[in-house]
């Protein structure tokens, strides 16, 4: 058995990337992941990867230990899909451990160097799916798990919370997921649902590797220079978060996912062991809320 095997995980935006990643480890530990994006069919998307493919290869992954992948077409703009997503796994999982808020849309103009002013307001697209997305999701997934008085919610983020990233709505998107999540964890804390934030480092996603290729020198050097991880590596930290017995006195912090995966002894795919940026991107704010009673 993994030491994830019975539990139940919806990661959002996992056709490829981060979200992918990390669903193809949970599924490795045990898991049913409910993979969910908006690219159904190859090709759809300029970049490979599909919900398909992915919970495909959950299913192939997680065989030893009863993991398994379950594909969902769910665009997380529309609130009506995400609410049909949760009422469809708590009809056939009847119960949630882990929820994964990875979904963000990246607006095509990101490393553009302009203001703010000059880039079209389409761009709070990165409001809609990415903080909207984030709530929604995290309001469906209480309901399942305040009632069963345990759960994991985790928002990936990054140092766009406290160093400028991208420009102005990237960096106040992820602000706002930080923020939000630690709210949640104090309202949530009653009830043993842990919610908590990752700072993800450079992770070479299929589009981080397509953005190098050919913006590479628009990109800040503090983010160029960094040792990117693969994908797999947050899922590595988000597996161990889950199954941690004490994963309650994290609920309510911030934590660079390096730090966290040097904590567990974890390393990358290949066995690097990823630095953290923090000397060089900065800091989390926000510590778990038992550290502040702790303190006084």
């Amino acid at each position: 058995m993994g030491s994830l095997t019975g539990k139940v995980a919806v990661v959002t935006g996992s056709s490829r990337g981060i979200g992918r990643g990390i669903a193809l480890v949970l599924a490795e530990q045990g898991a049913t992941v409910y993979v969910t994006g908006r690219t159904v069919n190859p090709g759809d998307y300029y970049l490979p990867g599909t919900v398909g493919e992915t919970a495909a290869e959950c299913t192939e992954r997680g065989k030893d230990n009863g993991g398994k992948g379950i594909a969902v077409a769910c665009d997380h703009g529309d609130d009506a899909q995400v609410a049909a997503l949760f009422d469809r796994v708590k009809s056939e999982q009847g119960r949630l451990d882990i929820l994964v808020n990875n979904a963000f849309t990246l607006s095509d103009d990101l490393l553009e160097p302009k203001g703010f002013w000059e880039k079209p307001l389409s761009n709070l697209e990165m409001w809609d799916v990415g903080v909207h997305s984030n709530y929604v999701a995290a309001w469906h997934a209480a309901q399942i798990m305040v009632p069963q008085k345990s759960g994991l919610i985790v928002a990936i983020s990054g140092f766009a919370a406290v160093t400028y990233t991208y420009g102005t709505i990237f960096g106040t998107s992820k602000s706002a997921v930080d923020r939000m999540a630690r709210d949640m964890a104090i309202e949530l804390e009653p009830y043993g649902v842990a919610s908590l934030t990752l700072w993800q480092g450079l992770t070479l996603t299929e589009k981080a590797q397509d953005n190098l290729a050919k913006m590479g020198d628009k990109m800040t050097t503090s983010i160029t220079s960094m040792t990117g991880s693969t994908v797999e590596h947050p899922g590595r930290v988000v597996a161990a978060l889950a199954a941690d017995p004490e994963v309650m006195k994290r609920s309510g912090g911030e934590f660079i996912t390096a730090e966290l995966a040097q904590e567990y002894g974890l390393t990358d795919v290949d066995g690097t062991v990823i630095p953290s940026a923090r000397a060089t991107r900065g800091s989390p704010i926000w510590k778990p809320i038992a550290e502040g009673k702790a303190n006084g």
